[in-house]
């Protein structure tokens, strides 16, 4: 196998195998890490319920987000790429498990929700499948960010620049930081020492607001804590974020240069 760096992918490929060590849910293998995750679905696990983010809910009532083209990230078992289609949203939904995509898939037939369900690694079905390559009025992520390595901010940043449409908003969920919050808070070099990512990555609303900066800021918050009787999941483990790509922005190099031919 010729092993020689040419590109960045080449780079971000090879620092993913830094992590191949540990207990990682991101790098080769982490779609079977996943399937067994998703494997019983009676587990205890506050986001197995089928029930909608607070925040994205909220944000259609408030009119922050409308009907559009979607491309829903990490969405396990489709709960919210469901809710979005059940309101005339035409949703993309991508997951590395196919045991999770098939959980939706149940879910969206029991609920007459039209959705597109694709397994594999987004960054590479983005820059291979054309139905994956937007532009979408939306994309949102609700748990998958904060499993990525810190390199590949990178790749993440490039697909939000090559697939979000002019004006479309981007809907974060991910681990806060701080009392009460989950996930690790250990600077980012710290990871490459340790070979894993300790169950996933805390953010502070800093530092969400310095790797978005590109994008307009609409709403940053706690997720609303909302009891188990709710038709709504909200936990305040996490932040909820919003933001907007400017609808007219200057021409500005993607974080990640494009695949060579």
């Amino acid at each position: 196998m010729d092993r020689n760096i040419r590109s960045t992918d080449d780079v971000l490929r090879l620092m993913d195998g830094l992590f191949a060590r540990g207990a990682d849910r991101w790098t080769a293998g982490a779609g079977s890490w996943w399937d067994g995750f998703y494997a019983d679905r009676e587990k205890p696990v506050p986001f197995f319920v089928a029930k909608p983010d607070e925040n994205l809910v909220s944000y259609v009532e408030r009119g922050l987000i409308t009907p559009g083209r979607v491309l829903d990230l990490g969405c396990g078992p489709g709960r919210n790429a469901i809710h979005l289609a059940s309101l005339g949203f035409e949703v993309d939904a991508v997951d590395l498990s196919p045991s999770a995509l098939a959980w939706a898939a149940d879910r969206a037939r029991e609920a007459g929700a039209d959705v597109r369900f694709h397994q594999g690694d987004v960054f590479e079905l983005a820059a291979t499948e054309p139905v994956l390559s937007g532009p979408y009025d939306l994309v949102h992520d609700s748990g998958c960010f904060h499993h990525l390595p810190p390199h590949r901010r990178v790749s993440y940043l490039a697909l939000l620049d090559r697939v979000l449409a002019p004006g479309g908003g981007f809907a974060l969920t991910c681990f806060a930081s701080g009392e009460g919050g989950m996930g690790s808070e250990l600077p980012d070099e710290a990871f490459y020492d340790r070979g894993g990512l300790q169950g996933g990555l805390a953010y502070t609303p800093e530092s969400l607001r310095r790797i978005f900066s590109g994008l307009t800021e609409i709403e940053l918050r706690r997720m609303h804590d909302e009891p188990s009787g709710s038709p709504l999941f909200g936990e305040p483990f996490l932040w909820t974020a919003l933001f907007r790509r400017p609808a007219a922005e200057s021409s500005r190099p993607a974080a990640e240069p494009s695949r060579p031919a």
